[in-house]
């Protein structure tokens, strides 16, 4: 694959510390590569360097000659001044750009709802986002780096974003670095993952459940490396029975040795008990929405919706931007009266919000931390144990040193884990969680879940991060045309839903309206032009590469056992041993790039 960029031995240093010791890295035609780490570990520092927009205190980065490299910052270089449309495409006549059918496919996806001569000066923060996103993917580029690009998306404009950058270049040409913190975004475009960390870039294949699986197998070895060594074990052996690392979450092989790394963990939550623990502190009643319309300024959001929440329910929200997600949050809070209809409330409800404006902190900005947890409970009860704020803080992330800090220095992750841990700690029965992925990095919102998951409470949950949303909640509801609607499918279905309601609309060609061509962008791909016998020709041989992977696989894991088994001074036996297993696992690799490949016609 042709070389578009690369940096060689990058040194980048504060006053304070050392974010890259020396960093080595390239980017080749074809890469799609996600940037994961913890927040302040240096992965907007790093992309700023490839990007010539931070110069490194040492090293260098290459480019090659013509590549035309396109970015998105966190912040834009938009003009007040300039309306929507000029910022989107220029000064090119309507004609020019209508005839465009990848101008248009942006304008449809990104800024269809936002009118065409409004100044962006009287655009949200949330809106001036997806116009800067919109000016980007118009434009021409071999290579991109987009950072937090699905911040201000709705779970269909994220669909469509993942559909868009999957289609925009072909297989093995054109580049893209994304920084994100959605990790079905991630898992969904990404093919490499790049983890930063302690002052190093560390590549792994993949999406983001590769990425998972490669560090669980990484941790594992690890620690048996180490307990080897302590027991004066041979240390040689944990070389040769290093293997290659997953490629994908996808093929059967590769869920197979997932399963075997988690065997002996339990599931994510005791559903029964935490129900169970949940009728015992609310009561049978929690909230009941009975044939409930809200309505403002004469326009219907929410119409004859009829809700009954159980105790220990786990619910995820589903809806566009503007469709009441926020008004039907607010019924179940009491912050907002129906239009029609009533509300009934347990008598022992007590509701427990995490906003999207830190209300909470609002009149403790001056408050250090410490003196904020002086006046909460002194011990709260986790998955059956006695923990005090303090560890429950730690848990989420934050050291002794931030305890001194005052609520209004702290960064907006840390920020949204303190608001999270009030929310906690007031015991609240009936969680409501708007948007609790934001600012949060990835690290940090899977200790999010594990902590949720042992909270005996109602968790109702409202969030464009699909993965989290999935993860955290057992059931999906959707607001659809003012009603709200289960989907047993959950995001996938909803998607589905959503194109069928736009289908009628989809012909519209005006200027900035015309709707998105394909919310569920990726399902695409399934009808661009493969015959139905060429689809057939290719499960069967998929098929057959799966049954010849598993026997591969059953050899290398013997040659594993053989290894481990033979006399370890014999370095001529271990050297044909592992000879033999090299070959065997390069017939496995070979295999399993074609049927990745195949993976694409079958969708």
């Amino acid at each position: 694959m042709a070389h578009l960029l690369g940096a060689e031995a990058l040194h980048l240093q504060y006053p304070t510390h050392t974010v890259f010791e020396s960093v080595t890295i390239g980017v080749n035609e074809g890469d799609r590569i996600g940037i994961v780490g913890r927040n302040g570990g240096g992965k907007s520092s790093l992309m700023a360097m490839l990007s010539g927009q931070l110069q490194p205190d040492a090293g260098r980065v290459t480019r090659r000659s013509g590549v035309r490299f396109g970015v998105l910052d966190q912040s834009d270089d938009l003009s007040a001044t300039d309306t929507v449309g000029y910022s989107i495409v220029g000064d090119q006549a309507d004609h020019e750009w209508a005839s465009d059918a990848k101008i248009r496919d942006v304008i449809s996806g990104l800024a269809s709802d936002l009118p065409w001569d409004r100044p962006v000066a009287e655009l949200s923060g949330g809106q001036r986002r997806r116009v800067a996103l919109a000016k980007l993917l118009v434009g021409e580029w071999d290579l991109m780096a987009l950072d937090e690009p699905t911040n201000h998306l709705d779970v269909e404009g994220i669909a469509w974003l993942a559909g868009h950058l999957k289609r925009r270049w072909a297989k093995t040409s054109g580049g893209l670095l994304v920084i994100t913190h959605d990790r079905w975004f991630l898992d969904e475009v990404c093919t490499t993952t790049w983890e930063v960390h302690d002052g190093i870039v560390e590549p792994f294949e993949g999406g983001y459940a590769a990425y998972v699986l490669q560090r669980v197998e990484r941790d594992k070895h690890a620690a048996a490396v180490e307990a080897k060594r302590q027991n004066l074990m041979r240390k040689e052996l944990a070389w040769l029975r290093r293997g290659a690392p997953a490629r994908t979450s996808k093929p059967k092989f590769r869920v197979e040795a997932a399963n075997q790394l988690i065997n002996d963990v339990p599931p994510p939550r005791d559903s029964v008990e935490l129900k169970k623990m949940a009728t015992a502190r609310l009561g049978k009643d929690v909230v009941d929405l009975l044939g409930v319309s809200v309505a403002f300024d004469g326009r219907t959001v929410l119409n004859d919706v009829t809700w009954r929440i159980a105790p220990g329910e786990r619910t995820g929200i589903l809806g566009a931007n503007g469709a009441g997600k926020s008004t039907l949050l607010g019924l179940i809070a009491g912050t907002v009266e129906p239009t029609e209809g009533r509300i009934k409330r347990g008598k022992t409800v007590k509701v427990g919000i995490l906003d999207q404006q830190f209300s909470q902190l609002a009149e403790i900005e001056a408050d250090r931390v410490r003196e904020v947890l002086a006046r909460e409970k002194t011990v709260v009860e986790v998955e059956g144990k006695e923990t005090t704020p303090s560890q429950l803080l730690e848990r989420l992330g934050f050291s002794k040193a931030h305890l001194s800090s005052r609520v209004g220095d702290l960064s907006g992750g840390q920020r949204r884990r303190l608001q999270l841990l009030l929310v906690l700690l007031s015991e609240c029965n009936v969680m409501i969680l708007d948007e609790p992925s934001n600012d949060v990095d990835l690290d940090m919102l899977a200790a999010i879940e594990d902590l949720l998951d042992s909270w005996p409470a109602t968790l109702i949950v409202v969030s464009h991060d699909r993965y989290l949303l999935e993860r955290a909640t057992d059931q999906q509801y959707a607001i659809l045309g003012g009603s709200l609607r289960h989907v047993p499918g959950g995001v996938d279905e909803y998607l589905r839903l959503r194109d069928q309601q736009q289908a009628p609309s989809a012909a519209a060609g005006s200027r900035g309206e015309s709707a998105p061509l394909s919310p569920s962008g990726p399902n695409q791909e399934k009808d661009s032009g493969v015959s139905g016998a060429d689809r057939r020709a290719a499960q069967k041989e998929s098929s057959s590469i799966e049954r010849k992977l598993e026997k591969l696989q059953a050899q290398v894991s013997e040659l594993d056992e053989r290894l481990a088994a033979h006399d370890q001074s014999d370095f001529e036996g271990l050297a044909a041993i592992t000879a033999e297993r090299q070959q065997v696992q390069a017939q496995a690799d070979e295999l399993e790039n074609r049927w990745l490949e195949l993976a694409e016609i079958t969708g």
